[in-house]
């Protein structure tokens, strides 16, 4: 470890920046996951007064020493409206997130650790050796002080005071970061066929993206964008935490492939030789992926108005088959995908009460298939009941959603049946930057888990599921530390996971009801369980199927039958 000169000396709050060409200016926004699963957003932060960052890690002791100081500085400051945040970039600290939250706390240390694995966000910000204090100012995102964690407590009193007044450059006392080296990156073998495996089924002719990645002009054309949503982990649209499941579903970007694309991009996103795949792209896109569906349901045309608020549209149609079938496997066709939002189908009687689960569509969803040997029963002669969420995009269009079936040729051995989790007492007090609900189950009988679903409106902010098993020990089966109402969706363990009897699973929901939040419709009001998006849910759904079961003879229970049994007080 040795002592070196800050990289910069600066004047802030408007005056010149003078730093090396390697050193930026401003911050730009990322999104980044702590040591206890929590999501971290920079922007987020834009009602503060400053944001400190430091460099940290785990076996240094110039950070651990500078992350004690910034410890001692909390009281003091984080009333002030001062943020702080610890960044660690070292790629050894990612073996175990476990493990270094425990040192951390060991060492008494309780802030923020921001994980960094693709190393994309100490590169963003020019830092290189752990212990680096970073200031930013939310007015603007310029760097406000960059340097050793004993200059900072002056640089926070001005800052908090308004001042503009000049800072001292002063030293780092810290260890060098082991950066991932940069390798010459080629658009023709590595870039196009990620963008085609991750990207094209949405960014396409008749897809659901806004623009089509069709050859590389595009992409070079829309590289600063796709820079910006990798950062922030807004695309692709997956939210799971891989630290806890792997999914088999998962349509997100790994820690190698989101370091590649982005640093392409930082290279100037260069064209390379050889052909261009995005241009040889042929591929065909049918309507049904799994084929021509078994029974076709077509839900009642709607025409959805240019703007406004469009009310929940609850509809029936009627099961045209006299015999009782199993389902294998559902799929979605919408009429007109850019104002579809979602929808929620079920079977049953007449009436929704007692109506049995079977899908739901959302932005990105692919064909539910169940497991070989589950299926759902669809009774002769039930009503389809769906429940659609329209929202406007400034034309008139109507739509009409179809709905496709897939039938088993003989009974399945496995009811595949539907835990639903709900609290409709739920209340989030105004102006509430984080509230949490909760709703849990316990299992009755040894069960396999399949897939885990969360559900919230716009105030939704995180969600997880975590077991609690009869031995005492717990495990976290779905962490999202950013929920996006945008894009809901199930997450299909790719190893269904098999719990014992007397497990007492809990779904936690947080939310944010404060106008740092840009969808909350109200941050006034106490807000209370509603369907319509300016209420809330908290509403968690876990497919399953019971180990004991040796036959599929009788019906699961309902949705709406789990709620009234298990409906939280």
């Amino acid at each position: 470890m040795r002592r070196i000169p800050s990289l910069v000396a600066l004047l802030w709050l408007g005056a010149p920046l003078v730093v090396s060409a390697s050193v930026p200016e401003t911050v730009d926004n990322f999104r980044l996951t702590d040591q206890q699963g929590a999501s971290h957003e920079l922007y987020y932060l834009s009602d503060m007064k400053a944001v400190v960052l430091l460099a940290y890690g785990n076996e240094c002791k110039g950070a651990s020493a500078a992350a004690a100081m910034l410890e001692g500085l909390r009281s003091k400051y984080e009333p002030q409206g001062v943020t702080f945040l610890l960044l660690d970039s070292n790629l050894a600290d990612e073996a175990s997130r476990e493990a270094l939250a425990n040192s951390a706390k060991s060492a008494g240390i309780g802030l923020p650790i921001l994980m960094d694995e693709t190393q994309l966000i100490a590169e963003s910000l020019g830092i290189t050796r752990d212990g680096e204090v970073l200031i930013a100012n939310p007015q603007g995102w310029k760097v406000a002080y960059r340097g050793g964690v004993g200059a900072a407590p002056a640089v926070l009193d001005s800052i908090v005071a308004g001042k503009a007044t000049k800072t001292a450059t002063s030293e780092v006392d810290g260890c060098a970061i082991k950066m991932s080296a940069h390798a010459q990156i080629s658009y023709e073998k590595a870039i196009a066929p990620l963008l085609i495996d991750k990207c094209v089924s949405c960014h396409r002719d008749g897809g659901i993206g806004p623009w089509q990645m069709s050859s590389y002009d595009m992409i070079k054309g829309f590289a600063p964008m796709i820079r910006e949503v990798v950062r922030t982990q807004r695309m692709p649209p997956w939210h799971a935490d891989p630290h806890y499941s792997v999914f088999g579903n998962d349509r997100g970007l790994s820690t190698e492939q989101a370091r590649t694309l982005v640093q392409w991009i930082e290279a100037g996103a260069p064209r390379g030789t050889g052909a261009d795949p995005l241009l040889a792209q042929k591929k065909d896109w049918p309507e049904w992926p799994l084929g021509k569906p078994d029974l076709i349901v077509e839900l009642p045309a709607f025409t959805v108005p240019p703007t406004g608020t469009i009310p929940y549209q609850m509809t029936k149609v009627e099961n045209p088959l006299d015999h009782d079938v199993w389902v294998r496997a559902i799929d979605w066709v919408p009429g007109q995908r850019s104002v579809v939002h979602h929808i929620i189908a079920s079977a049953g009687g007449a009436e929704r009460k007692g109506a049995v689960s079977l899908n739901n569509y959302v932005p990105g969803v692919e064909p539910l298939e169940l497991p070989p040997e589950a299926g759902i029963l669809l009774p002769a002669h039930a009503t389809f009941h769906f429940q659609t969420h329209y929202t406007s995009n400034g034309k008139q269009l109507t739509d009409q959603t179809r709905m496709g079936l897939y039938f088993r040729k003989d009974a399945p051995k496995y009811n595949f049946r539907s835990l639903v989790f709900a609290n409709s007492k739920l209340r989030i007090p105004p102006n509430t930057k984080w509230h949490e609900e909760q709703a849990e189950q316990t299992l009755k009988a040894d069960a396999i888990i399949y897939t885990l679903h969360p559900h919230a409106h716009y105030r939704g902010k995180a969600s997880r599921f975590v077991a609690y098993y009869p031995d005492g020990k717990s495990q976290t089966l779905l962490n999202i530390p950013a929920y996006d109402f945008n894009w809901q969706g199930t997450y299909e363990l790719i190893e269904p996971m098999r719990i014992p009897a007397g497990t007492r699973i809990v779904y936690s929901q947080w939310y944010d009801n404060s106008t740092q939040n840009k969808a909350n419709p109200d941050a006034n009001r106490e807000v209370t369980w509603g369907e319509q998006t300016w209420d809330e849910m908290i509403f968690g759904v876990i497919r399953y199927r019971n180990v004991t079961e040796d036959a599929a003879q009788e019906k699961g229970p309902s949705q709406e039958e789990l709620f009234t049994e298990r409906e939280q007080e």
